[in-house]
């Protein structure tokens, strides 16, 4: 007899999920919910500023920098998640940005370019860390799946091309922390780890202890990448091993 999991898992691969159906599913919601309440925790020079937000989805963060007075631009690169962004933010502006092959002719800069659960659905991480880095006057904050190890490795893996939360071309990677963090600092001076981590079972503590080969569980990292140097007690320059749980 199938089991609940499986059963739902046949249902989407069957049917044709909505965007809304799967990202306002509740373990999407608890983990936005845990992502975002330790963004804040970090205290970041965010008020005010002009964002990016790359990889959208149908815009489960975007309140987050409407609500502290930020100028915004949502892009997505799913027709079917902007449809669903543009009715819930129908004041901001929202356009097309894949990844994979980002526009030449985007050409603005931001404060801020957000990118969170995006780089891990991409086929080539590097083509779009030098795209943002462009796109980027200050901060570029960026929260995505890794590996555990200390190599310089992408990882590269297939992901499920149908699903509105899933790689659109069905080429994504689980590259390392040491991986993320040495494309950052080609072209960011400074770049930052928290010290903390989400409340989420999805992001590690200890990266010493590496789990069984049969746990499916996602492992995702925050990283900073900054202009200039922040004076921030909540971030460390260091490749942490160890890492605390947000208060």
């Amino acid at each position: 007899m199938l089991n609940t999991a499986t059963k739902i898992i046949k249902r989407i691969l069957k049917h044709k999920i909505s965007p809304e159906q799967r990202f306002l599913a509740y373990h999407y919601l608890r983990h936005n919910q845990r992502r975002l309440e330790h963004l804040a925790s970090l205290q970041l020079d965010i008020a005010g500023s002009t964002v990016l937000e790359v990889g959208a989805g149908i815009g489960d963060h975007t309140s987050f920098f409407i609500d502290r007075g930020c100028k915004i631009v949502s892009t997505d690169a799913r027709e079917e998640n902007l449809q669903v962004l543009r009715s819930r933010y129908p004041d901001i502006t929202v356009r097309r940005l894949d990844m994979n092959a980002p526009d030449q002719t985007f050409n603005e800069v931001f404060d801020i370019v957000y990118c969170y659960g995006l780089l891990y659905h991409l086929n080539n991480p590097s083509v779009a860390i030098e795209r943002m880095s462009r796109w980027c006057r200050r901060l570029l904050l960026l929260e995505t799946c890794v590996s555990y190890g200390d190599e310089n490795a992408i990882n590269p893996c297939t992901e499920n091309a149908k699903s509105p939360t899933q790689s659109v071309s069905g080429q994504g990677c689980r590259p390392t922390r040491i991986y993320v963090y040495n494309q950052l600092h080609r072209y960011f001076e400074f770049v930052y780890f928290p010290i903390t981590q989400p409340n989420h079972e999805q992001f590690p503590i200890d990266w010493t202890v590496v789990p069984a080969t049969e746990d499916n569980t996602l492992t995702r990292a925050v990283f900073i990448a900054s202009r200039q140097r922040l004076d921030n007690k909540f971030l460390t320059e260091e490749v942490p091993s160890l890492q605390k749980r947000a208060p």
